[in-house]
């Protein structure tokens, strides 16, 4: 079991003129694997609201996991990657990476996002894009490594084993 805080990043829906669909769908999504919501909030497109809140809450320690949706583009007000990358200790780049390349075969659009992944101290952060269908698309991708990135993170993994062998890797 790991705890996910949800973090929504739009101007619209914190001046309540836009329901929060994408936070709705990242809900539905962490319903395939064993996982609990214990921290949700919609924010403006503000990098230190973003920045302050994503280490308020990893600082806390009351989630393992934060998925923040929106704020991913090209837009001026685009600045979820800038606040999560001030707060983060290390990268993990072949989330977004995947992500990226994942959904790029459904649109090329998906060439145009931003997005990041990191950890800040036993917090993964993964930024997500802001609409539902791509927020859809990219825990498809996403998600069956979270709970084994989780694991690591806590440091309860230190061996790997691969899907297609039983090979372990004692790379720490």
């Amino acid at each position: 079991m790991f705890r996910v805080g949800i973090l929504t990043i739009s101007d619209k829906g914190w001046h309540g003129q836009r329901d929060d669909k994408s936070g709705e769908v990242i809900r539905d999504s962490l319903s395939l694997v064993d996982s609990r919501v214990t921290s949700y909030e919609v924010v403006p497109d503000e990098a230190d609201i973003i920045a302050a809140r994503l280490t308020r809450w990893t600082d806390e320690g009351k989630v393992d996991v934060i998925l923040t949706t929106g704020g991913t583009g090209l837009a001026r007000r685009d600045v979820t990657p800038e606040a999560t990358l001030s707060v983060v200790d290390r990268l993990v780049p072949g989330l977004a990476e995947a992500m990226r390349g994942e959904t790029f075969k459904v649109t090329p659009f998906a060439a145009l996002s931003r997005a990041v992944a990191g950890v800040r101290g036993r917090c993964l952060i993964i930024n997500l894009p802001g609409s539902p269908q791509a927020v859809r698309e990219c825990l498809a991708v996403v998600l069956p490594v979270i709970p084994h990135a989780v694991a690591i993170i806590r440091g309860e993994v230190t061996e790997h084993i691969t899907p297609d062998s039983k090979e372990t890797s004692g790379a720490d």
